[in-house]
């Protein structure tokens, strides 16, 4: 009985909110309506008088600017979902002579087809459908609706996805790659190392038993995203203000690279913001920038660098060396928001701005670990 009442819990059947604000569920709505009438357009402009829209179109617009992160949008997903359903389907047109049973073998073979193929896309089993009860202008066309209007759907529906969710809609489309280590070695991330590992994701994901509409990558995300929001609260809300050093040591850009030198070895540190008069941030000037100069040859290291910094004209002056532009981060940033810059982006040392985009600090990878080192002790 308990069960029974379980079943028709109103929570079971009432979907969670969706996250998305009012203005991104006006321009998904938009964004559906350009790439359907661009598709549409095109396409009768290009086949004349043969069907120029599929109707699962209007569902993968659904996906495609709604959930563009989901595995079942993403672009082979897309079109290999519609051309292998469209080929299914009309072969079962052809072949099967009662319609109820080919409609039923066009879906369910399509299923089967996508699914190993690795390129699911849920609206492609109503082109199933289409290719089986379309019609005289479908039954005529046979496998060249595979091409027109299927093809050409897909293709410019594919583009206007391309355009719109990364220009407009600013979600990456396709799905970003993940970040690699900036070091090129086998090893994975700092941050990565610890807690849940991606054959932990996996794992999670096969004990299902059934597909999940996310994947590892996007679940890693969300994952990370979760544990940086727990490290600020467990930090009580520390900034970059409160770990930076502020007492910084500069150098101009026109400034020499002896005189560089010399403030980096007097006050043993490993980096010289640039700055400008205002104190705007132009550059920095690293030990790794000096070594660039050795061509490779470390050989007395003191004797050359010197020789080279001795040289006239621009190539001896610190803005010609320097690393520029630079990630910079403000003061009122939590600590959090570091870590993955410091730990997984080869950062060592990060200039903090004030409001006005002025120099006030710099965090470095010694200041983070002595912050959370205080968290742990505390």
């Amino acid at each position: 009985m308990s069960s029974l009442l379980q079943l028709f819990a109103w929570r079971r059947w009432w979907p969670e909110p969706m996250a998305l604000s009012p203005a991104q569920k006006i321009k998904a709505g938009l964004a559906a309506l350009l790439a359907i009438g661009v598709s549409a357009a095109v396409t009768h402009w290009t086949v004349g008088n043969a069907p120029w829209l599929a109707a699962s179109m209007g569902a993968a617009s659904v996906i495609l600017f709604v959930l563009p992160a989901s595995p079942l949008a993403q672009p082979w997903s897309f079109v290999g979902g519609h051309l292998v359903s469209a080929a299914i389907g009309v072969a079962c047109a052809k072949l099967i002579g009662v319609p109820v049973l080919a409609c039923a073998c066009a879906v369910g073979f399509s299923i089967m087809a996508m699914t190993f193929l690795r390129c699911l896309h849920p609206p492609a089993g109503s082109i199933a459908l289409m290719g089986v009860i379309g019609g005289p202008a479908i039954k005529a066309l046979g496998f060249a609706f595979v091409v027109s209007p299927v093809l050409f759907n897909s293709l410019l529906m594919l583009g206007m996805a391309l355009i719109l969710n990364n220009l407009w809609l600013r979600h990456p489309y396709p799905r970003p790659l993940p970040v690699a280590n900036p070091h090129q070695v086998a090893d994975a991330p700092p941050l990565a190392r610890l807690g849940v590992q991606a054959d932990d994701l996996d794992a999670a994901l096969a004990h299902y038993g059934e597909l999940l509409d996310v994947g590892r990558d996007d679940l890693a995300g969300v994952l990370a995203l979760a544990q940086r929001y727990a490290a600020a609260r467990a930090h009580h809300g520390l900034t970059c203000a409160d770990i930076m050093s502020r007492d910084l040591v500069t150098v101009a850009p026109d400034s020499s690279l002896q005189e560089a030198w010399r403030k980096l070895r007097r006050h043993r540190v490993r980096a010289l913001p640039v700055v400008d008069a205002e104190h705007r941030v132009l550059g920095v000037l690293a030990l790794v920038d000096f070594l660039k100069r050795l061509d490779g040859r470390p050989e007395g290291l003191r004797s050359r660098l010197m020789k080279r910094f001795g040289q006239r004209g621009r190539a001896s002056e610190v803005g010609a060396v320097m690393t520029s532009p630079v990630v910079c981060v403000a003061a009122t940033q939590p600590i959090v928001d570091v870590v993955p810059l410091l730990s997984d982006h080869g950062l060592h040392h990060l200039p903090v701005l004030d409001d006005a985009g002025r120099l006030v600090g710099l965090v470095t990878q010694s200041d983070l670990i002595a912050a959370l080192y205080s968290g742990v002790a505390a």
